[in-house]
């Protein structure tokens, strides 16, 4: 017993100093967001991040050198029409609460930041969510929109008809409603198969965002990015940047990365 915890010790030994001496995964960090606020129900507790923590990790990140872009400037700087930062950083925000407009849009502009607002359209205009007019000036403003599905339904439990059927109203609703085009998608929850990609480069989308953490580069599928989720903070700024730790170890490890022989 004493010799396999001594084995397993070593073994630990050997994996940390391999992960602090070898040189970080260089990337496209990519985060994922849904509350900013200070004032959330228990049902969306572990979905916010209270304000002062938001300011203290856009802070943060600023602090390191990551600077924001959108998934457009990503698609643009891989087909060779722009170069992208040192430290490229994506904040993404799903379902599209109001607080995005009134609380977060602030907070980004006060520090020349942007994200990607990924939009449940038949969501639009109700108690809590972002109205069109909201969104027409977030768009004007420099914030990406993305489509987030028509209903926000689990892709994986519907036939294909049904999944093309929500990734398809969705895009057109926006743009129907005088929103620029949309080009971007996230998978509710974070689910997909394998057929979806296919599914959203027929709909005319250039890029998804999954639920698997890790960092991104021009050989990561567009349609299957990684992200990394950055629920409610228990630890602060600590748990932040460990957050960001382990996507560059998922990336290390190829746990779950999802790269493309082009």
């Amino acid at each position: 017993m004493k010799y396999g915890l001594g084995v397993l010790a070593f073994a630990l030994l050997v994996f940390i100093s391999w992960l602090t001496l070898t040189p970080a995964p260089q990337g496209i960090l990519v985060l994922e967001y849904h509350h900013v606020s200070d004032d959330v129900g228990d049902d969306g507790w572990a979905y916010t991040v209270p304000v002062a923590d938001f300011a203290e990790q856009l802070d943060y990140l600023q602090a390191e050198g990551y600077t924001t872009i959108t998934m457009q400037d990503f698609m643009r700087a891989k087909k060779g029409k722009q170069e992208l930062p040192a430290k490229p950083v994506v904040l993404t925000f799903d379902d599209g609460y109001e607080d995005n407009y009134t609380t977060l849009l602030p907070m980004l502009e006060e520090r020349h930041m942007t994200g990607t607002v990924y939009m449940v359209t038949n969501s639009i205009g109700r108690k809590g969510y972002l109205s069109w007019n909201q969104l027409r000036d977030m768009q004007n403003r420099g914030i990406e929109l993305g489509s987030h599905t028509a209903n926000h339904q689990p892709l994986t439990s519907l036939d294909r008809e049904k999944q093309a059927e929500e990734m398809k109203l969705s895009k057109l609703l926006m743009e129907w409603n005088g929103l620029k085009t949309i080009y971007t998608f996230s998978y509710p929850n974070g689910a997909y198969d394998e057929g979806m990609p296919d599914l959203l480069k027929e709909n005319e989308y250039l890029t998804a965002v999954t639920g698997d953490g890790g960092l991104n580069n021009f050989k990561t599928n567009t349609y299957l990015l990684q992200r990394t989720n950055i629920p409610h903070p228990r630890l602060g700024l600590t748990e932040f940047k460990l957050r960001l730790f382990k996507s560059e170890v998922m990336t290390r490890l190829g746990i779950h990365q999802h790269l493309v022989n082009e």
